[in-house]
């Protein structure tokens, strides 16, 4: 099992000192935004070279309520998105990361949502690239995006679980479909996606850890955490890196066991 990192999470480094502070501390696996500057041929294979490589993009979010909007910002969302699917293809990395909605309250779902997404995953097809949607706060979306769409699969973000939809547990439901993971920490207050290294907050990682058990996931344990975060900003990089691949790899201890 490899253990993996975002790209940025320490991004006032220098992208190449990014990489080989990864390299250093075991991280094989990374990744970015579709819309990052550095979301370049240039960087993968920068990356490559340090034996480290990208699983998937992350497409756009902050605008994501749009798509289920009847007006031209649904349409200026979902050419975001596809071209997030277009730079997938062109740099060689298999999955898109896409959100469904974001906040609360969100807008329904309902027809012109469908027709764009519809059309995304059409785009997607053509290129070869999976979609895989990433829980927020309703159960609800993720179960019709699924439903709908049977050749994608679910990113799940342990740290949103926790913090977005308490008492509520995606693994039971969706595991079938788990194609990625979005791995951090937080105190379990409501909205507060803090960002955590594992086992820095509350969320029960005895939990996650027996639920890829049971389910034999064998991909990345990717860390989406952020040094810039207290209590880590006051770290020096090195440090950091040190810190978060201990986190990583005390968890898959944990799968194993």
């Amino acid at each position: 099992m490899e253990i993996g990192i975002n790209l940025q999470s320490a991004a006032w480094c220098p992208t190449e000192k990014q990489a080989k502070l990864m390299r250093e501390n075991s991280f094989t696996r990374t990744f970015m935004m579709s819309d990052d500057c550095s979301a370049t041929p240039e960087t993968i294979d920068l990356f490559r070279n340090y034996g480290i490589t990208f699983d998937t993009l992350h497409a756009p979010f902050r605008t994501i309520n749009n798509i289920w909007k009847d007006d031209e910002s649904g349409e200026k969302t979902l050419n975001e998105l596809i071209c997030g699917v277009k730079k997938c293809a062109e740099l060689g990395i298999p999955t898109l990361i896409v959100h469904l909605s974001s906040g609360r309250p969100a807008p329904r779902i309902n027809d012109i949502g469908h027709s764009r997404f519809d059309r995304l995953m059409s785009i997607a097809k053509e290129n070869n690239i999976q979609i895989a949607f990433e829980n927020q706060r309703y159960v609800a979306n993720i179960a019709d995006a699924l439903e709908s769409y049977p050749e994608a699969g679910m990113c799940w973000d342990v740290g949103h679980e926790g913090c977005f939809t308490p008492g509520k547990h995606f693994m039971p439901l969706f595991g079938d479909r788990l194609a990625a993971l979005h791995i951090h920490d937080n105190n379990l207050i409501y909205n507060g996606d803090d960002h955590l290294l594992p086992f820095d907050g509350k969320i029960d990682f005895d939990y996650v850890a027996r639920e890829l058990a049971r389910l034999s996931y064998g991909g990345t344990i990717m860390l989406e955490v952020f040094c810039e975060n207290e209590p880590y900003n006051s770290l020096a990089p090195e440090d950091f890196y040190k810190k978060a691949a201990s986190s990583a790899k005390r968890l898959i201890q944990k799968i194993y066991e």
